[in-house]
């Protein structure tokens, strides 16, 4: 089969069956749907049981709540397709996605494409994001062209792709448990990887934006997962040669920096024992500014 559509579910009872009939609604037939219910205790199991015995392209897990990422990482292992999509349980996707994107792959470990907003309270789209189609030999020279131009989603949103199964696996590319912000440290890691990656100017990806969403709602630990994230950058960029890394040393300097200065006194104190300053260190020499405030920070200023 082409096409594994990885859905991670917990508690979105109230969302699932708009997510769900995207997938049946899909112009193309050949995919199976992996469907993690989370430890979910409202009726979002007793929802995926009714797709699976519907139609058996649905395949549903249950497994104790682990977060997001254990929920996609079960997800790949039991995935069978030769590309895989992500799509959040809460959002959902164009009846034409996996038709257009069957007719556009060519072997690529990632073929990209962009998304638009619902906001959730005024039942309104934003306008989705445009992207130049290209075609790049390097999974870097696609991040160094694209990870900072401005658009509606952050770049590093992973549902924003459909990546090659193999690939993914044959490097070890899992999400990191146990932590928020998972896709920033699973993007980077992806695009050092890839040698073959496409963008097409083309919207699939419906975000639902929601009150009481996890990316919505403020949790200390967030900051200190953004530390997490930037030593791990950090540690696995440094030793790489022959790449240009200075884009990629500007979003990890800027992990450090957000989460430095966005931490109340208390917390920040904590922070700065979590912070690898050396790391932090080789990687803000890029920018006057980003040593400057590696020095504030280091001292507490």
């Amino acid at each position: 089969m082409l096409f594994s559509i990885i859905i991670p579910v917990y508690n979105v009872e109230k969302y699932l069956r708009d997510c769900l009939d995207s997938v049946i609604g899909q112009t193309y037939s050949d995919w199976e749907a992996v469907c993690v219910n989370d430890g979910s205790t409202d009726g979002s199991g007793s929802i995926l049981e009714d797709y699976s015995a519907k139609d058996s392209r649905f395949k549903v897990i249950n497994q104790a709540n682990g977060g997001l990422s254990s929920a996609r990482n079960t997800g790949l292992d039991n995935a069978k397709g030769d590309y895989i999509l992500f799509l959040d349980s809460d959002d959902w996707l164009k009846d034409n996605t996996l038709e257009v994107l069957a007719a556009n792959l060519n072997d690529e470990d990632m073929l990209c494409f962009s998304g638009q907003r619902y906001f959730e309270t005024s039942s309104l789209f934003n306008s989705s994001d445009q992207l130049f189609e290209k075609q790049y030999s390097s999974g870097m020279d696609y991040y160094n062209d694209n990870a900072l131009s401005r658009r509606d989603f952050p770049f590093v949103c992973v549902v924003l792709r459909t990546y090659k199964r193999v690939f993914l696996l044959a490097n070890g590319l899992f999400f990191k448990e146990g932590i928020y912000h998972e896709d920033d440290l699973f993007t980077p890691l992806a695009c050092y990887y890839a040698h073959k990656v496409r963008t097409i100017n083309m919207c699939f990806y419906i975000y639902r934006v929601r009150e009481s969403s996890i990316t919505t709602t403020y949790d200390p630990k967030r900051l200190k997962d953004m530390i997490v994230i930037a030593n791990d950058l950090a540690a696995f960029f440094i030793p790489q040669k022959g790449i240009d890394k200075k884009l990629v040393y500007r979003a990890i300097t800027h992990h450090y920096q957000l989460a430095l200065m966005k931490a109340p006194e208390t917390e920040r104190k904590v922070l700065n024992k979590q912070c690898d300053w050396s790391l932090y260190y080789m990687v803000s020499r890029t920018k006057l500014r980003h040593r400057v405030n590696f020095l504030r920070n280091k001292i507490g200023l």
